[in-house]
């Protein structure tokens, strides 16, 4: 997008009035979105955003500002404010930008841009009707939507580094709302990958909308959850949404080093059962929250946070891991070129386990097994959450029994991840938007199937106060 002899011109013009570090960041992204509601498709929208941003680091300041003018002049003009506002003690630069090797590189089947529009309209059509004849006497509403990025980024830093990326993102959501009487309840479902179109050849739209409707009739028969402290099964099923909150954001190194993460102090501690290993991994095939670089030229690595119950490390970006005279992990990412980068999470899960997934049902006996997720948030300097069950049953003598509606889990990180007992063999991943500090970044989250011996259910679940955001697509 922008020569290479330029890029080194401006990090130049940045660094011209001091400062240890600078980097540009320029992106060429564009979105389609398609929506369906009332059987209508409402709303057929692409857009084009092209923009780069442009940072100069000095000890702990940051100096940050964006331009969508990519000439030489118009960089230049964005390199002089964040170069003013990052003075410091001048040095010498010789910048000889290298291209950097990714650790794993990700191939697209079919790209979005190759499908014509009329074609990813069937698809939402074929998923609005399958939603709706699955029952139609208590189906009410069905809402889908679907989406796909392409992303061109081009970054380069004074160190050296040099990288250009292709990202592209494909997902698809059905929310149905069915209705008996006066009960009303909603499903989702959501598929999503570092794919192109072929996503939703593996994951066909009637499919998904089918699973949502079904998830949504059923909990119109469901009871009103219990209330008080039990034994909780998360299925795999279920998703990571309980990892990503009750854990994943207290491990981002920004939030440890300011003091407002449970986990800060603890490198070295057990923090967890034995059973417990957490890892975010962003080089995973297929899933949602995969890149081959985060948005600070790191390539993308796997990253054991917490192994076999002791805490091993944090997500780091550039910043946070010169603070500790380290280098980052490769978790720098940014919603856009008109942010700067933070320590964000990519596809974080708790590794499998040894045990067949019936086995724990029958161990826990009695309370709730959950086999699906909703929003959550955690206040991650306690390490206080609340979650929403979507779909869960009750664990009656050590089978599956009803289906429940209306709860929630309480409770604090670091405390049920010690109460885990045992872990399922399996592993089951969802997708999600999540967001902190005003940035939304699209991520993945997994977990085997867990026994936690005590689980606050119950209640209704509050906003709060809280650095964790409930997560969405």
């Amino acid at each position: 997008m922008v020569d290479r002899q330029v890029l080194k011109e401006i990090l130049e013009i940045a660094l011209g009035n001091g400062g240890d570090f600078a980097d540009i960041y320029i992106e060429h992204k564009k979105v389609t979105g398609i929506s369906c509601e009332g059987g209508k498709i409402e709303k057929v929208q692409s857009g084009l955003d092209v923009g780069a941003g442009i940072r100069v680091l000095a000890g702990d300041s940051t100096a940050y500002a964006y331009t969508n003018d990519l000439s030489r002049s118009g960089l230049a003009d964005a390199a002089g404010i964040v170069s003013h506002a990052a003075q410091g003690s001048k040095k010498e630069y010789n910048i000889d930008l290298r291209k950097v090797k990714p650790l794993v590189e990700f191939n697209f089947g079919t790209r979005p841009d190759q499908v014509k529009t009329e074609r990813k309209v069937q698809a939402v059509e074929s998923a609005d009707r399958a939603a709706r004849v699955a029952d139609p006497g208590h189906v009410k509403q069905v809402i889908v939507g679907y989406g796909d990025v392409i992303q061109n980024v081009t970054m380069a830093n004074s160190s050296g580094d040099y990288v250009e990326d292709e990202r592209i993102r494909t997902r698809l959501m059905v929310q149905v709302v069915a209705a008996e009487g006066e009960t009303i309840q909603t499903g989702y479902e959501a598929v999503g990958s570092m794919a192109g179109f072929e996503l939703l050849e593996r994951n066909s739209p009637e499919g998904v909308a089918s699973t949502a409707a079904g998830r949504a009739v059923e909990m119109l028969r469901a009871q009103p959850a219990p209330s008080g402290k039990m034994p909780v099964v998360m299925a795999g099923e279920a998703g990571g949404t309980m990892v990503h909150e009750a854990c994943g954001h207290g491990l981002e190194a920004d939030l440890v080093q300011k003091e407002l993460s449970v986990y800060a102090g603890r490198k070295g501690q057990v923090v967890a059962s034995e059973s417990v290993t957490v890892v975010d991994d962003a080089t995973l095939e297929d899933r949602y929250g995969s890149y081959s670089f985060d948005d600070e030229c790191v390539p993308a690595r796997q990253v054991t946070l917490i192994k076999d119950g002791v805490l091993q490390d944090f997500l780091y970006d550039r910043l946070t891991a010169s603070k500790e005279g380290i280098e980052s992990n490769g978790h720098g990412r940014r919603e856009s070129y008109q942010q700067k980068p933070i320590p964000r999470m990519g596809n974080t899960y708790i590794a499998s386990g040894r045990e067949d997934p019936e086995r724990l049902i029958k161990e826990a006996g009695r309370g709730v097994l959950v086999t699906k997720m909703g929003g959550g948030q955690v206040n991650t300097t306690t390490g206080d959450f609340v979650f929403d069950v979507a779909e869960g049953f009750l664990i009656i003598d050590g089978g599956k029994g009803p289906m429940i509606r209306g709860a929630t889990l309480t409770g604090n990180g670091p405390e049920v991840l010690t109460n885990i007992k045992l872990v399922g063999r399996d592993l089951g991943f969802t997708i999600g938007t999540c967001g902190k500090d005003g940035q939304g970044v699209p991520v993945s989250d997994a977990q085997p199937t867990m026994w936690i011996d005590n689980i606050v259910v119950g209640g209704t679940a509050q906003s709060g106060k809280g650095n964790g955001s409930i997560r969405r697509i």
